[in-house]
């Protein structure tokens, strides 16, 4: 038979990436919400495989992930049909309507924020770029620039010792001691903090860094200032537990300081998020001065370190003289995000806190093994050898961006400058719905950019925005997509 409803396959796979868990999530969304009704009998594999542009294999695998969840069932001879919904297992149930759980207050400001900043359970892959197809959206850097073999070197090292030591392996809560006196050694190196490993902590990713924060910090009510537009996980991290989140004005300096009334501000100085402007040594000084009253600051640098020109900046935490700074870094843009090993220099007074909140929920740290084989590729000379040729490639192809993208459309949108991270930002000078053209039009000609939107707060007028990711691509993709974007601003019908 002929699949004769529409499953959402195309959107699936937009996020996912991967036919086969896109196939399989559009039939089971389209079971769980009725639009496959108990009994029905689907397409045979090869005729599914047809239908969506996939291998046998891919559909044949996509039913087999449905009969395993309870989501259908094969009868020999006669295909496979869809489970009616009141004899499915618990775990195909959990998605439908069952029992109601009374959550705790946290629990039901996590859920009501979950349109608001566009939260999702899963970190989708970014679209695979086909061809013809050139995409300026987030992403990591080129997977050919990572130094794939030196690192699987030193990761092998670390298993062969880890298992040889077997059971006598133990590192506290806080993680690694050689990896935390390892960045200890490169922040007062790199980035003039005077960092101690006894005030480090290793996280999984930012995020976690952020949320912990956020969980000793910030009480029911509590005024917190985040910058607008900013990092959405922070804002999300925030309301969840019950603060009031103020909405700081961003400009080309960065942050525009107030005298805020307020206990806790986060902010992105050496490279605000997503704008990219530095704060300005002015602006750093009264900052710091707003929190010398009382109030503590915590300093996401989340991509700084990737400076392709000009003097670094240096970050608040290496100009704090009251203990009043929390610095946050990550190795997730300078070896890739799936590693999940952030980290945070902490004021003495909150190391104790924060070490206890990190134990609460991890015990035994994480991702120990890859913990190890960080510390043996920093002390070993090989992250910051990698670190440099990154620069070095990675600034040719900001170069070739400014001249093939941010000259030629100028006239169309305003950049703010940039010598630093992985993406550019600009802002559309034109109308709403010619913006709107725009995006429709390049996205039918192969090219594609982010957009941005969760990342303002509040219903104040805000400018179409755009995000262009340029590290992942060549010079001359960088140049090709450029000239599309050109030549469709020219058609909308004037420069």
């Amino acid at each position: 038979m002929d699949l004769d409803v529409r499953i959402p396959y195309d959107r699936h796979y937009a996020e996912l990436g991967r036919k086969t868990e896109a196939l399989f999530q559009a039939l089971r969304e389209s079971i769980v919400n009725g639009t496959l009704t108990g009994g029905t009998r689907l397409p045979s594999s090869r005729k599914l495989a047809a239908l969506y542009g996939l291998s046998r294999g891919s559909a044949n695998a996509a039913y087999e992930m449905l009969v395993a969840e309870g989501f259908a069932r094969t009868e020999t001879g006669s295909g496979t049909f869809v489970e009616p919904l009141a004899s499915m297992s618990g775990a195909a149930r959990r998605k439908g309507e069952g029992a109601t759980i009374a959550l705790s207050a946290w629990g039901e400001r996590l859920v009501a924020d979950r349109d608001r900043f566009g939260f999702v359970e899963r970190h989708p892959l970014p679209p695979v770029d086909g061809e013809g197809r050139i995409s300026f959206r987030l992403r990591e850097t080129d997977a050919e620039l990572f130094p794939a073999e030196a690192w699987k070197s030193a990761l092998h090292a670390e298993i062969r010792e880890m298992t040889e030591a077997f059971p006598r392996i133990a590192a506290p809560a806080e993680g690694y001691l050689p990896l935390r006196e390892a960045i200890a050694h490169e922040l007062r190196r790199e980035r003039g903090i005077r960092a101690d490993a006894a005030n480090i902590c290793i996280t999984s990713g930012s995020m976690q860094a952020i949320a912990l924060l956020s969980m000793l910090l910030v009480r029911p009510g509590m005024p917190v200032v985040a910058e607008n537009p900013g990092y959405a996980g922070f804002r999300r991290a925030v309301t969840a537990q019950g603060g009031a989140l103020i909405a700081a004005g961003v400009d080309d300096d960065g942050i525009v300081p107030e005298d805020w009334d307020a206990g806790l501000l986060l902010v992105t100085p050496t490279r605000q998020f997503p704008t990219g402007a530095v704060l300005s040594a002015k602006r750093r000084a009264a900052l710091l001065d707003w929190a010398r009253r009382g109030a503590v600051i915590v300093e996401d640098d989340y991509d700084s370190e990737l400076r392709w020109g000009g003097r670094p900046v240096e970050p608040l935490k290496a100009l704090d003289r009251e203990e009043r700074v929390v610095y946050i870094g990550t190795f997730s843009k300078t070896m890739f995000v799936d590693l999940r090993i952030g980290y945070v220099v902490l004021p003495d007074v909150l190391t104790e806190p924060f070490r206890l909140a990190k134990a609460l929920l991890e015990p035994h740290p994480s991702a120990l093994v890859e913990q190890r084989a960080l510390a043996h590729f920093i002390g070993s000379g090989a992250y910051a050898k990698h670190v440099r040729r990154m620069k070095r490639t990675v600034g040719r192809r900001l170069l070739a961006f400014q001249e093939s993208v941010e000259a030629r459309l100028a006239p169309w949108f305003r950049f703010v400058p940039a010598d630093a991270g992985l993406h550019m930002y600009a802002e559309w000078r034109g109308d709403p719905a010619d913006y709107a053209r725009l995006r429709a039009t390049c996205a039918e000609r192969g090219v594609d950019w982010s957009l941005g939107d969760r990342l303002w707060e509040g219903d104040a007028e805000r400018p179409c925005m755009a995000l262009f990711g340029f590290a992942h691509l060549r010079e001359a993709a960088i140049a090709a997509g450029g000239a599309v974007i050109e030549a469709a601003c020219r058609g909308l019908g004037g420069e």
